[in-house]
């Protein structure tokens, strides 16, 4: 229980500094996309670690929909303490992972008080996913929504080669 506070607050102050870092360079659009694209590179870094630390003593994964069980299983187990609440797919590269009440957006509201500073914090989440299936295989765009706080949806679209 204690890990999982320590994750959140580490999370909230990585995403607080990043955030400031770049308003203190530039006031614009492009240093919004700069902040989330660094948060997502950060998280795309982790999540290759801890795949490589889950999947360590796992058999194969048959396809895609094999992967993608795995992750809203397994992965989120470790990273978030629960599964993921909802997989859907459309038998075509792209899934719909849904977390009803995902941690580190619990600290904020239940309300729409806060609907515009959400997505600054699912941007490492992102890449967390995207850098699990890097490595085992999957090249994919990871992006997330947030309709009502604390839920939220990510969409995974599988890039064929």
């Amino acid at each position: 229980m204690a890990d999982d506070a320590l994750f959140e607050f580490l999370h909230m102050e990585m995403v607080a500094h990043v955030y400031k870092q770049q308003a203190s360079r530039a006031e614009t659009e492009q240093e919004r996309t700069t902040s989330v694209s660094i948060l997502e590179g950060m998280g795309f870094r982790v999540g290759q670690g801890l795949i490589e630390r889950i999947t360590k003593d796992t058999p194969g994964f048959k396809d895609d929909l094999d992967i993608m069980k795995f992750i809203c299983k397994d992965f989120w187990i470790n990273l978030f303490r629960k599964q993921i609440d909802n997989l859907r797919t459309n038998h075509q590269g792209t899934y719909v992972l849904q977390d009803n009440r995902f941690s580190l957006l619990t600290q904020f509201s239940n309300g729409k008080q806060y609907m515009e500073e959400a997505p600054k914090y699912l941007a490492f989440s992102c890449g967390l996913v995207r850098g699990a299936l890097c490595n085992l295989g999957l090249d994919s765009v990871v992006t997330a929504e947030v309709s009502t706080m604390p839920s939220c949806k990510f969409q995974v679209v599988i890039q064929k080669a």
